[in-house]
């Protein structure tokens, strides 16, 4: 029952912080997210690969994945109202991307993704049976790539008013170990649009495939 009521109020924190504010008045903006694309680009991806956003909501990151021709997109978001500002952003372009409503930690995918990126999602899981659920839910669903951003040992301690987990990069390595080897990991100064700054820890990862995963096809 703790842990159901903590689920709805995270989706109305999400909704109301969506419904009440634009893009800059929240401190995760990023107008190119340039760590982002460059994991992905190292890649060297087909056109075709099954891209899952987790947590997008309003991120650009679907706009330049678009922009550089990825044909399979998807975007996750607990928020309906972040999705929805979204779509109108991109306009008819919204129609070429697969758009879900969902808390992570209750995502039942009906395919596998040849990369899964994270920014700032993973880091808002506090509680051990939450981040057990979502490293689940991604080792089973993951057939190729992982990419999480989350605050680093020298980021803020919280975040829209919410507590979060900060990591450094033997923790987040530490906890994805069992399914997932690490590629390589950096930090980045973020700048909000109130000229703060963030420093996140990004780090990719490829699926261990001594598990098949479910539903996966060929690396694209």
């Amino acid at each position: 029952m703790r842990y159901q009521k903590m689920k709805i109020d995270r989706k109305k924190h999400w909704e109301t912080v969506y419904e009440t504010k634009n893009p800059d008045q929240v401190s995760w903006t990023q107008e190119i997210p340039k760590t982002s694309l460059e994991f992905i680009r190292s890649f060297k991806l087909n056109k075709d690969a099954r891209i899952i956003d987790i947590g997008g909501g309003d991120s650009k990151l679907v706009d330049y994945l678009l922009k550089e021709g990825y044909k399979n997109i998807t975007v996750l978001d607990i928020s309906e109202k972040a999705i929805a500002k979204a779509k109108k952003r991109l306009g008819e372009k919204a129609g070429k991307v697969n758009w879900i409503v969902s808390d992570i930690i209750e995502f039942e995918p009906d395919t596998s993704f040849d990369v899964w990126h994270d920014r700032a999602t993973f880091h808002f899981l506090t509680m051990e049976e939450q981040i057990k659920k979502y490293i689940k839910i991604a080792t089973k669903f993951v057939s190729g790539y992982l990419i999480i951003g989350t605050f680093s040992q020298n980021g803020p301690k919280k975040c829209s008013g919410l507590e979060i987990k900060q990591y450094n990069e033997e923790e987040l390595t530490s906890e994805l170990q069992k399914g997932f080897d690490k590629i390589q990991c950096v930090t980045e100064d973020h700048t909000t649009p109130f000229n703060t700054i963030q420093n996140f820890l990004f780090c990719s990862f490829k699926r261990q495939l001594t598990e098949k995963p479910v539903l996966s096809s060929p690396a694209s």
